[in-house]
């Protein structure tokens, strides 16, 4: 496009003179500005803001280079106040920002306090009060995100340098463990320790081994300890007999051994950057970062009480989804490599959630980032690894990335963020590579499917919503060739679940047709006509089905608008014909009157969502009249749209916003009703358990809500009655679920045989598994919620004694500034 002359046609002349004569106006100036202005580039600051903010990312330029160029370019230009008190808030910035980055910023830094100490006196105050403040309100990650730059800093520091700073921090966590077993919040802090200690030891290689060793000791009482809620955040939940992945550990169990393996091996860290380390043919520059001026650490008050922080803290395991496998394309769990990496990774896809591409970005550059033969080369087929001979790596760098993407998709009870950011930064980094990251996909997920019976059944689905969504986005193909056998597998089996599951999650993205004409023969068949349809039959379009011409009427009713009266006689002659048959009346007639406004709203969602918002007030009415009609309600909306069953779950969901539905109706339809009719094969059925998920979901999601909110001055008794009755209706909720799902886990008080009394002893079997991942995935829920729950109930007491504290200090202040007014007063 911007060769295209806008300006029209052949006859445009460049050379069309002017009104006036160009050599009596010329507007160029004397002789001497003729000539280009001279450009003498960006300001210090601008450059070096560039340069810090791009530093490492360029595979071909040498660490050294890079560090000193920029550290002399920082120390020419010393006295440019603007570069100075920039250059400290972008190392601050990038610390927490760009994790990956931490090592090279302070290799600048370091250089930069040979020439220019000063700027290192200015970091210290500045990140030691940022220190202070961040655990002060319980932010974890930007504490050890800091601590990490503190440490790279160790060899310019007095003294035990960050030592101290990692004692007192213990101490706490010592406190807070011996106070509760159940206490998170010493966990992680002891994991931030552990996650320090390896930048101590590489920053100053031989000075503080026996610190180390000794604050290891200490740290090993409660890292070793396995924590009381580990088993609810276990992604794997596998059958009696059966056993977790060796990959799948406690993550601060497993940093202790690694650490302690280095402490061993005289804390080697090869994974690790080193880039303050100059080669030794610079003997200056060498002398210089040794012979560097000291500086003393500025102290960093620990408050007695130390909180949890906006994010709720859990356990955390270590998950691989490239375990067992015949060639290491990770680093292997007796690597510290495999924590280290991982971490860096995982703040880094944490932090930059607001802009996916650049996350991708770093993910691909992954090698970048770590020290030299860290990885195999980018893009290196699986099968070439086998034929790399040691000591070189056969880490794809690949494979670590998508599998620390993977660790947040799949972390328990909840991720950081919403799910499709995950979902999101897999499709661009495929975008970006798809040569390198299409195959490590494709291991993933094979390898993703063949655990799927023994995950989580959470986590189940959150495979089954990312697999589906990313198909999605590349064309929906996959190999389903692989899986072919599997589609012979009854319903009830897992692996025949989640082909059934992400059929039908693919044609709600796409359409019927498209999707059937992507998988294999044997897989259509599972792709019904009524799939391909794109409005369902009208039941009462034929005459043969009960209120079939009342059915009909409404219906036109419906379509034109019809007053209320009207469709009020309609309806009292079903009743009345509903009676004849010894049929309970209103449900015949709300049967009748949902599928009529189901069939009037058929064409797209907005017009469903459109009728019922006309005909809501009936809809309440019917509703607040029994439960039987409640319950048909939903009967009616499942049966309409048995084949897109998406479809039903959105509008079910407008009608528990409308209050129209009730939570515990919708919990009883599908755990006793429907799974009752289907002799408990409703278990196996995602669209099933993604309807009660979503229940509990809003449930839950409002008496957070409700929780988290400070109680007002006026209105504390209504508002707290409120939170009550919520609570009271979510933990209702819960043993609701328990109960049904309890019975299907035992067998007892439920019907699992067919139609003519025979039963599958296998099949039985399969749905009592089914049931007992249901109870584990929900029983969790409950015990999250009840610990949120304690945790608000426990800000709103530090929130009130603050609000209490300040009134007391305006109140002391006011007394004094009124003592100052009257003093004069007294005097005379």
């Amino acid at each position: 496009m911007a060769d295209y002359d806008r300006r029209g046609g052949s006859s445009y002349n460049p050379r069309k003179r002017r009104y006036r004569d160009d050599d009596d106006h010329d507007r160029r100036g004397p002789p001497p500005a003729y000539g280009r202005r001279r450009f003498d580039g960006p300001p210090p600051h601008v450059r070096v803001r560039k340069q810090l903010i791009a530093i490492a990312e360029n595979p071909m330029r040498s660490w050294h280079d890079e560090v000193t160029h920029i550290a002399n370019l920082f120390t020419d230009n010393w006295d440019d106040e603007l570069l100075r008190g920039n250059f400290v808030d972008l190392v601050l910035q990038l610390a927490v920002e760009q994790p990956l980055k931490t090592p090279f910023t302070a290799a600048v830094v370091l250089f930069a306090n040979a020439a220019r100490p000063q700027v290192v006196d200015m970091l210290l105050a500045k990140l030691t009060a940022r220190i202070e403040e961040k655990i002060g309100a319980g932010e974890w990650r930007d504490v050890k995100l800091y601590l990490k730059l503190l440490a790279c800093l160790q060899p310019c520091l007095e003294g035990e340098g960050v030592f101290p700073v990692l004692e007192e921090l213990f101490a706490r966590a010592v406190d807070l463990q011996t106070a509760s077993s159940e206490d998170t919040i010493g966990t992680e802090i002891v994991k931030i320790i552990l996650l320090t200690l390896p930048y101590v030891m590489v920053a100053a290689p031989g000075k503080w081994t026996q610190k180390a060793a000794d604050l290891m000791d200490k740290t090993d009482i409660i890292a070793s300890e396995p924590h009381t809620l580990q088993t609810l955040v276990d992604p794997y939940h596998p059958e009696p007999g059966d056993e977790s992945p060796p990959q799948c550990q406690s993550l601060i169990g497993l940093l202790q051994s690694q650490l302690q393996n280095e402490a061993n091996n005289g804390w080697a860290l090869s994974c690790l950057p080193r880039p303050w380390e100059f080669p030794l043919s610079e003997v200056e520059q060498r002398a210089k970062l040794e012979d560097a001026p000291k500086h003393a650490l500025p102290p960093i008050k620990i408050p007695e009480t130390v909180v949890t922080g906006p994010r709720p803290l859990f356990p955390e395991v270590y998950i691989s989804v490239y375990a067992n496998q015949d060639v290491e394309s990770v680093p292997p769990l007796s690597n510290a490599a495999s924590s280290l990496i991982r971490d860096a990774l995982v703040d880094t896809i944490n932090v930059l959630d607001y802009n996916r591409n650049v996350t991708a970005r770093h993910l691909i550059d992954l090698d970048c980032y770590f020290a030299p033969r860290t990885f195999a080369a980018r893009a290196t087929p699986f099968d070439k690894l086998r034929d790399i001979e040691p000591p070189k790596s056969t880490w794809k760098p690949e494979d670590v990335a998508v599998d620390a993407v993977f660790s947040q998709l799949f972390q328990l009870p909840a991720p950081e963020h919403k799910l499709v950011y995950y979902h999101s930064v897999l499709t661009e980094a495929c975008k970006l590579a798809p040569a390198a990251i299409a195959p490590s996909l494709g291991r993933a997920i094979r390898y993703l499917y063949r655990n799927s019976p023994r995950m989580d059944l959470e986590l189940a689905h959150r495979f089954l919503d990312w697999f589906t969504h990313h198909l999605s986005n590349f064309g929906f193909t996959w190999k389903w060739t692989e899986w072919v056998d599997d589609v012979y597998l009854p319903d009830v089996h897992p692996r025949k679940a989640f082909i059934l599951g992400a059929l039908d999650k693919e044609i709600r993205l796409s359409f019927a047709q498209r999707i059937k004409n992507t998988v294999p023969e044997p897989y259509r068949e599972l792709i019904t006509e009524e799939k391909e349809k794109d409005q369902p039959d009208f039941k009462f379009a034929n005459d043969d089905t009960p209120f079939a011409a009342e059915g009909r009427e409404i219906a036109a009713l419906l379509k034109r608008k019809g007053p209320d009266e009207e469709i009020d006689a309609v309806i009292q002659r079903i009743q009345s014909q509903a009676i004849d048959r010894d049929l309970d009346a209103l449900v015949a007639s709300t049967d009748v009157f949902v599928t009529c406004v189901l069939h009037i709203g058929s064409k797209t969602l907005s017009h469903v969502l459109a009728a019922i918002e006309r005909t809501k007030d009936r809809l309440a009415d019917a509703g607040a009249a029994s439960d039987a009609a409640r319950t048909q309600i939903i009967t009616a909306i499942m049966t309409y749209w048995s084949a897109h069953p998406g479809v039903a779950l959105k509008i079910i969901e407008k009608l528990l916003n409308y209050s129209i539905l009730t939570p515990e109706t919708v919990i009883q339809w599908a755990l006793t009703g429907f799974a009752g009719r289907t002799k408990g094969e409703a278990l196996a059925t995602a669209h099933v358990y993604e309807m009660v998920f979503n229940t509990v979901v809003k449930v839950t999601g409002r008496v957070r809500q409700l929780a988290s909110r400070p109680l007002s001055t006026m209105g504390d008794t209504d508002e707290a009655e409120t939170r009550e009755r919520e609570v009271s209706a979510m933990r209702a909720l819960f043993s609701v679920i328990q109960s049904a799902l309890t019975a299907w886990e035992s067998g007892k008080d439920v019907d699992m045989a067919d139609g003519e009394g025979n039963s599958d002893a296998e099949s039985q079997q399969m749905v009592k598994r089914w049931a007992e991942r249901w109870l584990r995935v929900f029983r969790r829920r409950a015990t999250v919620e009840e610990a949120f729950l304690v945790e608000a109930e426990r800000e709103r007491a530090r929130r009130k004694e603050r609000e209490e504290e300040e009134a007391r200090k305006k109140a002391e202040a006011g007394n004094a500034d009124a003592e100052v007014v009257d003093a004069p007063a007294a005097a005379a």
